[in-house]
Formats: C-alpha cells, structure tokens, sequence
C-alpha cells in the first residue's frame, strides 16, 4: 500500500487523474482544489460540466476550510451516520471554480476508508470522488467492472484492494440548506 499512497500522491500534485478504492465504490479522482484536473475528469466521464461530483475528506475539522457556513448538524451526521453519508453544503470556497456547483454548493463525504484517508492526510487537500464509468452508464461495483477506457484515460490506477469483490454500499446524500433546511435526496 505504501507504494501507491507515493505513487498516487505524486499523480496528484502534479494535476493528475487516479482510479482509486473509496468506502463506496471505485472512484476518478483529482486535486479538489486543481480546476484543470477537473476538467480532465469530465472529459474522461464525458461528463457535462454543470453536472456536480463530490470531494472527500478525511476529517469534519477540514469543512470549515471549504464551506462558508457548516450547520452544526452536519457534524452529528457524519457522527452517527452508520454507513457513509455525502453531505451538499451551500458556500462552497477554495476548490476548483469548475466543482462548485452555479448555486455554489459542493457535495462533500468524510471518508472512512483506510487508503483514502491517507492519501487525503498526505496531498493535505480534498479529493475528487465520482464514479468510474462514463456518464450514463451503470456504476461499476468493483474494481473487475471497471471498463478498459476508464483505466486506460486514468494517470494512476491504485492497486489496492483491486480483488477486493466486497459489495459496495452507495452513499446517503443529505442537502443542508441555510436556517436549517434538510433535504434527504437519497437514504
């Protein structure tokens, strides 16, 4: 694992694209703060651009860095949330123009999973997290069902837990609106 925390940070500071495990499913990243390595996510997706994706941290304390305005309840959430929860959050700030949705909000998830969070805690930035397909067809649900175009458009493809079959488990989304509005978008 140590190999491909080097190698994978390395894509990333130098504005790259990697095919990665999350505590979902497999995902295309990038710098989250890196407006041209997003772009290079669209066009691997085929991805409209007005189309949103969201970021992964490693740690609740970092929101407050990217978010204007954390509800508080954002916290017990991600606290007592048994199984990983995506939180959209309005004022987005310091991620890359082209992420932030034209309402200004961002999706963010806390990662829980071991390699992720590392290589979030090493970069010391988010990280892009959307699936690895293109845009409109099925999620792949392990690594084996990633398409060959996905990996071959990729810098870095992790190695990681690539025989990993585990079934993967989607994210909750939760809107958090400001003056408390909650909007559960998906359980």
């Amino acid at each position: 694992m140590y190999d491909d925390l080097k190698n994978a940070l390395e894509v990333l500071q130098n504005g790259g694209i990697i095919l990665y495990p999350t505590d979902t499913i497999w995902g295309i990243g990038c710098d989250a703060t890196n407006e041209a390595a997003v772009q290079k996510i669209f066009q691997i997706k085929k991805r409209e651009d007005s189309k949103s994706m969201l970021v992964l941290m490693e740690n609740a304390n970092l929101l407050e860095r990217y978010v204007e305005e954390v509800p508080e309840v954002a916290y017990d959430l991600i606290e007592l949330s048994e199984k990983p929860v995506t939180i959209i959050y309005d004022g987005a700030r310091n991620m890359a123009k082209n992420l932030i949705t034209s309402d200004g909000s961002i999706g963010i998830r806390i990662t829980s999973e071991n390699f992720t969070r590392q290589l979030i805690q090493r970069l010391k930035k988010p990280i892009v997290s959307t699936s690895a397909n293109v845009s409109g067809e099925p999620s792949p649900a392990n690594f084996s069902e990633i398409s060959d175009e996905i990996k071959s458009a990729v810098d870095y493809v992790v190695q990681y837990r690539q025989d990993d079959h585990t079934e993967s488990v989607a994210s909750s989304i939760i809107k958090l609106g400001r003056g408390g509005e909650v909007k559960i978008i998906r359980k």
